[in-house]
């Protein structure tokens, strides 16, 4: 997944907004990006040269899509209320909303991603959300909790997303019960450890000790 399979564009943007009418019915690939590309007076040509990885490229864009959507609906004044478990349960919870008028393009996406050959698309696209989502809330770590963090969400977001797909929960409020306890492990185990750096020797100190002991013969 590259960096340009992300950036906003105009063209991209037109036809995705068609394509995702299609994909119940024809799944992420050219069969919908060329309807779509006809229902928008764009050429064939134009348009798999926008996506030219085929559902690959469709899927890349419309998860960075999300992303970005998200980041720009949060209010700031709102999260600066609250703490970190409630700002990342907002964030969470605003992605899945964008998705709820694209519940099938977004299982389509899912079943795809599925398959054994697009584990490298799976990761690519679940990285990138959840580290759109600590971005959104202000996260600004930048030693290794920025990858546990990264880490520890992944596994929440994904179980709350396969969730949220079979939910017929009123407003899905199943869904937002599932997640606040998903974030409650997340916290746990952050704290745990959070406790288990302060009581465990460091590697340096480890270290240190290996030195001393070669230094004293035993």
């Amino acid at each position: 997944m590259t960096r340009q399979e992300r950036q906003p564009d105009a063209t991209r943007d037109a036809l995705i907004a068609a394509v995702l009418a299609h994909v119940a019915f024809d799944g992420w690939g050219d069969k919908a990006l060329l309807a779509a590309a006809e229902e928008c007076a764009i050429a064939g040509a134009t348009a798999q040269s926008a996506f030219p990885r085929g559902a690959a490229s469709l899927i890349v864009y419309h998860a960075a899509q999300m992303d970005r959507c998200m980041e720009a609906g949060l209010a700031g004044e709102t999260l600066k209320s609250l703490g970190v478990r409630g700002r990342i349960a907002a964030a969470v919870r605003l992605r899945l909303e964008l998705e709820q008028p694209h519940r099938e393009a977004v299982r389509a996406a899912m079943a795809y991603c599925a398959r054994p050959f697009n584990a490298q698309l799976s990761l690519g696209c679940l990285y990138h959300t959840v580290d759109s989502l600590w971005f959104a809330i202000g996260d600004t770590s930048t030693d290794f909790n920025f990858y546990s963090k990264r880490a520890l969400l992944a596994g929440a977001y994904g179980a709350t997303l396969l969730y949220w797909l079979d939910d017929g929960s009123e407003d899905q409020g199943e869904s937002w019960d599932f997640l606040d306890r998903r974030l409650e492990d997340v916290m746990r185990v952050g704290r745990l450890k959070g406790n288990l750096q302060r009581i465990l020797p460091t590697p340096e100190t480890i270290a240190q000790l290996v030195r001393g002991r070669r230094a004293g013969g035993y």
